[in-house]
């Protein structure tokens, strides 16, 4: 089923994406002009579709991002967002190619207005890219990009609506304007669902801080309860996007996974998250008094066992990747679910291993084996040591007539080299989920 709606969303992507060019093409229509201008504005068409998409497309929409998986969704939009960029850029320069006056567009300054307005969306959406592809470079704040990814993509959509009604192309018949008209509400819209309306969705069931308590390896964990609700229900392995402080209306919120037990949380309303201390905001999270305001926009996330169903998991992590599996872990304890699990965790040190204590007290309550492979092992490990690969895996696989159901979760050069890994040991793809939060 879960291929199925994957697929569908495919389908219904395409479909919307070149719907809008094929309804330019119905009479009345300009005369015609040479292959190459009618292409140029074909691809300037489907650009511009594909830049109002994206704002629907990280709208946190549940219908959506369940059957593909929010992680999956962020990595397709800066895929998505390149080919739009070069569909885009491709417009102008086409058009100076079949007529090279037509050079002179690309002066912001110069020109007709509808020159101007185009080249000013092109530069926008080359500044856009810009500033995601080299902020870590750049040393630009995660909020500080987020209020200029955010300004730049709207303004890009209204510039180029505006070029569109100015080049007067196909805006000259009213229904064709409105069709246009829709394409650009439709980024607003989708900006203004997750800026606007899901904070105050989330302001109507707040949370408090309940405890903060520090783990091995700079992890803290951080459990909040219900103000004035019973909470809501998640299933093991999603997470939620974390805001701090009495106003949901913030750049300031961050993604992490759930680490508690979906099963007690359905009880008694207490969610938790194991954070480690990695950028600016995870590393005051210690310093976070006990009763603070806390938000909640979730559950998301499609990598739980709930949704991938099987007579057996093998689970592989490395470093803060062990959140969403300690979740797992602790939700089939709590179930009383008899089917074998197998954990491999990565960690350079021994000591920076979170909820050790924890995990091997697991081991004795339910059918779960721990297998750590440590980069610095102490003096006289008999364990595994260095990084999770081919020759490990293929070690530690369980010998038994089913197929396990594998999640992959931590650093994303881990992940990369587990999932080859997995493919020459020939586990099959559809077994293998992985879960990365490299958002920019």
């Amino acid at each position: 089923m879960f291929h199925v709606t994957a697929r569908a969303w495919l389908i219904a992507y395409l479909i919307l994406v070149t719907l809008p060019l094929w309804l330019m093409m119905i009479r009345p229509t300009p005369p015609a002009r040479p292959f190459l201008v009618e292409a140029s504005l074909a691809l300037g068409f489907v650009g511009l579709i594909q830049m109002a998409l994206q704002f629907a497309l990280i709208a946190r929409f549940r219908g959506l991002t369940a059957p593909l998986g929010i992680d999956t969704i962020l990595r397709h939009h800066r895929r998505i967002a390149a080919v739009a960029l070069l569909f885009v850029a491709a417009h102008p320069v086409m058009l100076a190619l079949h007529e090279p006056s037509l050079w002179a567009a690309f002066d912001p300054f110069g020109g007709s207005w509808a020159n101007r307005t185009g080249a000013w969306a092109l530069y926008g959406l080359v500044l856009l890219a810009l500033l995601s592809v080299g902020r870590k470079t750049l040393r630009l704040s995660y909020e500080a990009w987020r209020v200029s990814h955010a300004v730049l993509g709207i303004a890009t959509i209204v510039l180029a609506h505006v070029h569109l009604n100015l080049a007067g192309r196909y805006t000259d018949v009213l229904w064709k304007e409105l069709v246009l008209i829709a394409i650009t509400l439709l980024a607003v819209s989708g900006f203004a669902w997750l800026r606007l309306i899901r904070p105050a969705l989330a302001k109507r069931r707040p949370y408090r801080v309940a405890r903060v308590h520090e783990e091995a390896g700079d992890v803290w964990s951080v459990d909040l309860e219900p103000d004035g609700h019973d909470g809501w229900r998640f299933e093991p392995g999603q997470f939620a996007y974390l805001t701090l402080g009495p106003n949901p209306y913030t750049l300031d919120e961050h993604p992490f996974s759930f680490s508690t037990s979906g099963e007690r949380s359905a009880r008694d309303g207490r969610v938790g998250f194991a954070i480690k201390e990695l950028g600016d905001f995870t590393r005051r999270i210690g310093d976070v008094p006990v009763g603070t305001v806390a938000h909640l926009d979730g559950p998301h996330g499609s990598f739980t066992p709930d949704r991938h169903p099987a007579p057996g998991y093998v689970l592989i992590s490395g470093g803060i990747g062990i959140a969403p599996m300690l979740s797992k872990i602790r939700t089939l304890r709590d179930r009383g679910d008899p089917r074998p699990v197998l954990l491999i965790h990565g960690e350079k040190r021994l000591e920076d291993v979170p909820y050790l204590g924890e995990l091997r007290a697991l081991e004795r309550e339910m059918p779960l084996d721990l297998v750590l492979s440590l980069e610095e092992p102490p003096e006289g490990w008999d364990g595994e040591r260095g990084f999770i690969d081919e020759a490990m895996l293929r070690r530690l696989w369980p010998d038994e007539r089913f197929r396990r159901t594998v999640f992959v979760c931590g650093p994303n050069p881990m992940i990369s080299a587990v999932e080859s890994a997995l493919r020459r040991i020939g586990v099959p793809d559809e077994d293998v989920h992985a879960e990365r939060f490299d958002l920019v």
